[in-house]
């Protein structure tokens, strides 16, 4: 495996030269800029797990969200849970609060399906790829509490420091992805 690095700068908005990022990612920043919201980034090697970015998040100056991508047994109904990263999650304290099913991951396939992404990348940013509103939203309400939330662009080699009040009011409103809001 190879060593996790971090390029010590913090960054304002989008890479100067998108050529060498993915389509998802360059679409991420299409589209907060598009919004008009502002956003700090930060650029490092993958950050397979969310105990890989705690480096990251010290230089961000805000927690990296906890992104599940969940779905029922039969695969038909699909979740993104975001909640804070240091958070331990229980299917049972989730699913009680929903109303639903127990649930678990939901895989590899859907994830690109539905996300557009890989495991690692899965962020509300991917909620972009989810023009059929396939996927549920669900929010810790504890995320929503920090001045600032901080997620991947649909590319776990770069994050993402944005002003929570700008995820609520203008983000998710944009995405058209009404979350639910639980307490984990």
């Amino acid at each position: 495996m190879n060593e996790f690095t971090l390029d010590p700068t913090l960054y304002d908005g989008r890479p100067s030269d998108c050529s060498s990022r993915s389509a998802a990612e360059a679409a991420c920043y299409d589209f907060l800029d598009g919004l008009g919201v502002p956003y700090r980034r930060a650029d490092h090697s993958e950050t397979p797990s969310i105990e890989a970015c705690a480096a990251v998040e010290a230089l961000l100056g805000a927690e990296i969200c906890k992104n599940l991508f969940l779905c029922n047994r039969q695969k038909t109904q699909f979740y993104l849970l975001l909640m804070p990263g240091n958070k331990p999650f229980h299917t049972k304290d989730l699913t009680g609060q929903l109303g639903c099913s127990r649930l678990s991951f939901a895989g590899e396939e859907p994830m690109h399906e539905l996300l557009g992404v890989t495991p690692g990348s899965v962020s509300v940013l991917g909620l972009l790829n989810d023009t059929e509103n396939r996927v549920r939203l669900v929010i810790d309400r504890d995320v929503l509490q920090p001045e600032f939330f901080a997620c991947h662009p649909c590319r776990n080699t770069s994050s993402l420091r944005i002003a929570t009040a700008d995820l609520t009011g203008r983000i998710l409103p944009a995405l058209r992805h009404e979350p639910d809001y639980v307490s984990l």
